[in-house]
């Protein structure tokens, strides 16, 4: 809303003509407490007509949260086994599809657990056929039950070490059909888990990394959504299905659309707080997840009479519009009409005594001009 600092009302512009007693009358019809102002001037300054009208106010909740995406939404890469980096081709921002090479590690470890598979295979298959045999012998009752028990327990536990070294390989992506031919390698691929964007690299060529740490970060920004943090206080209020108006104030001024999805059904002892999970309307994939938003949930909604706040001028601690009272030859002639006001949004504010607006021309936009006129002085009588 606009600062007027004009004690009295002044007319910005005097009738042109040469016929001054043309001027006189004219200017004696001037109401007393008025405004004039030209023609040209309203449209030079680009001043519009609009009228007092209905406006559904609403009443919001004002919360703090943040851009996320959903738990299985976001996947942290390691390894089964400890390795150093040899090949890494990945840098933060790359996409990538589920089951995507993306980097190699290499450690003599991975050699070893492959000549232990090709051993353990190897000694599986004597084994097995020597079980048989003993347990062939002693259905006849020609070998004890000791010999037999303990070939029955050798197979077994090599059959045992056999598979729990197959899995291994396996999660290490190593074909154990290839180690039993002969094939043995120093490196394992690691390959992304899920679709997405990667968001960290941890690692560079020649890091070694072990089980326990993190290699890569990647985020499915598919699902992404607000997570936001309600106080106790107002939790309440909040239903699945009410919009959300928010902003991501440190990189832009729009406002998107979002809507109540989840209300959390616990308090955070620490801040006595709750998360509500919102769905954004539509498709923006610019939103980075961690920015921070500033978001109002609308939990209910009144009726009013409003104005753009561009109609509205501030004087001090006052606030008025400016009423159309008659066309002259002149121009227009305005009278100001104090306001009270209520509600308000970004754009629009309640007026509460709308009584004397109704059906008036009202200036809406162009109010600015008159800060001006009053800095530089403007043209009275």
């Amino acid at each position: 809303m606009k600062q007027l600092y004009i004690l009295f009302v002044f007319t910005l512009v005097m009738a042109c003509g040469n016929d001054k007693n043309e001027e006189k009358t004219e200017e004696s019809k001037v109401a007393p407490n008025a405004l004039v102002i030209t023609k040209a001037q309203f449209e030079g300054e680009k001043m519009t007509f609009g009228t007092i009208a209905d406006y559904d106010f609403n009443t919001t909740i004002k919360i703090n949260g943040m851009i996320d995406v959903p738990t299985q939404n976001k996947s942290s890469v390691s390894t089964f086994i400890g390795g150093y980096v040899t090949k890494n081709p990945l840098l933060v921002g790359d996409e990538v599809k589920k089951g995507q090479y993306l980097l190699t590690l290499e450690n003599t470890e991975i050699v070893e657990i492959q000549q232990n598979y090709a051993e353990v295979a190897e000694q599986l298959n004597f084994l097995k056929s020597e079980f048989t045999r003993q347990k062939t012998l002693y259905d006849e009752n020609i070998t004890s039950q000791k010999n037999f028990l303990k070939a029955e327990s050798t197979y077994k536990s090599a059959l045992a070490h056999y598979n729990g070294l197959k899995k291994k390989l396996q999660m290490m992506h190593i074909n154990p059909v290839t180690v039993e031919k002969g094939t043995i390698s120093s490196s394992i691929n690691l390959y992304a888990p899920i679709d997405g964007f990667v968001t960290k690299v941890n690692i560079s060529n020649g890091t070694y990394v072990s089980p326990s740490d993190v290699i890569l970060e990647i985020i499915d920004t598919e699902h992404i959504h607000l997570e936001l943090s309600v106080f106790e206080k107002d939790i309440l209020k909040i239903k699945k299905g009410q919009p959300i108006d928010f902003r991501i104030p440190e990189a832009s001024d729009s406002i998107y659309k979002a809507e109540v999805h989840l209300v959390g059904t616990t308090i955070d002892p620490e801040n006595r707080r709750v998360v509500v999970h919102g769905h954004i309307e539509n498709d923006h994939t610019a939103f980075i997840v961690g920015m921070f938003a500033e978001a109002y949930i609308v939990v209910g909604s009144s009726k009013g009479m409003a104005l753009p706040k561009t109609a509205v001028i501030q004087q001090e601690d006052d606030f008025y519009a400016l009423v159309l009272e008659r066309e002259t030859s002149l121009g227009y002639e305005f009278r100001q009409v104090k306001l009270d006001l209520g509600n308000e949004t970004e754009d629009m504010v309640e007026v509460l005594n709308s009584v004397s607006l109704n059906n008036k021309k009202i200036v809406t936009d162009g109010t600015y001009m008159l800060l001006n006129e009053a800095d530089g002085g403007g043209h009275s009588h």
